[in-house]
Formats: structure tokens, sequence, C-alpha cells
């Protein structure tokens, strides 16, 4: 269905993933500060290497999905992040594409995120056509609520996914 494209911001470049990918990939969710708000679950190869293996899928079946953020002076991995359907079981999320991100510990409160977040918006908005997009975040995770509230999301409810409660956040194309 769909190919990744290349996005690029003035410090960003949001790329398809890769398979040599992998190693940057273990490192960030094998950090417990990365998974600390995202499940508090650190994962091992086979989970990051079936998540690889998951990006690609999405792109070729559903048409959006997730990019590698690098950064664009230097190529270095910062994380990354895109559109999903995830199937969580969640109703505010069925048929709605669910936008998500992390960034390596390292690459964070720099706006790195503010700004990919943004060019995968402008993307959505042009390509997608989708109405409404939503993300969840988990409330102690102040720093992704920033995020999302600079990209214009909005509150919407909270729900429980697992055991944990989780904040739905919405946002409306313009």
């Amino acid at each position: 269905m769909g190919e990744t494209p290349v996005l690029e911001t003035r410090r960003l470049r949001l790329r398809p993933h890769r398979a040599d990918d992998f190693a940057d990939c273990l490192a960030l969710w094998s950090d417990s500060r990365t998974v600390r708000f995202i499940g508090g679950e650190v994962q091992g190869e086979q989970a990051v290497w079936f998540r690889l293996l998951r990006y690609a899928g999405m792109w070729s079946l559903l048409g959006f999905g997730y990019w590698v953020f690098e950064e664009r002076a230097t190529g270095r991995f910062l994380g990354e992040g895109g559109l999903a359907n995830a199937r969580r079981g969640l109703a505010l999320l069925e048929g709605v594409p669910e936008i998500g991100w992390a960034l390596m510990p390292d690459a964070g409160g720099q706006g790195f995120a503010t700004e990919a977040v943004d060019a995968i918006l402008q993307w959505a908005d042009a390509e997608l056509g989708a109405p409404v997009t939503r993300c969840i975040i988990d409330p102690g995770n102040v720093a992704s609520l920033r995020v999302a509230a600079k990209a214009g999301y909005q509150p919407r409810d909270m729900v429980t996914l697992g055991e944990s409660s989780i904040q739905v956040l919405e946002r409306r194309r313009p």
C-alpha cells in the first residue's frame, strides 16, 4: 500500500526504519527511562525485532506508520514515532490513527519531540484525511503531555489500559 515517506524539518529527518536500526531501537526500548511511562517494562531483543517488523507492516498494510527520528546534521538516532492502529481494545481508539513517540533519554528536553510531532501531523493532515487523531499518555508523563498540548491535543477521557489509568487526548484536523 504505502511506501514510507521521508520528512525533513529544520533539525530532523524522519525516515523509514531499516534492519540496521535494530541496535538503536534496542537501546531505546531496553532503557527503563524510556518505558517508565510506556508500559513500564523494558523490551528484549525479540520484542524489539517484532516492533521493527510491525513498523514496516503498518506502512505496507495501512499506508501510515512509524518513522525513525534522526538528527539531520549528524545522522544520530534520536527516537521514533508516528501513527498507528494498535487495536488496543479501547473504543476511543477504534478507527482513529493514534500518534505516539519515544526519544532516547539523552535527546529529551531539546524540542525534538515537538518538531517531529509537528512534521507527522503536517503529513497526516495532507495525506491521510483523518478528521481526528488521538494519543494516549500516562498522566505522570508531563513532558509528553506538553508536546501533545503544543500540537493541539486536548484531553478527551481517562481510560484503563491493563492496570494503568491513561489520558486519551484528541486533535481535530484544522
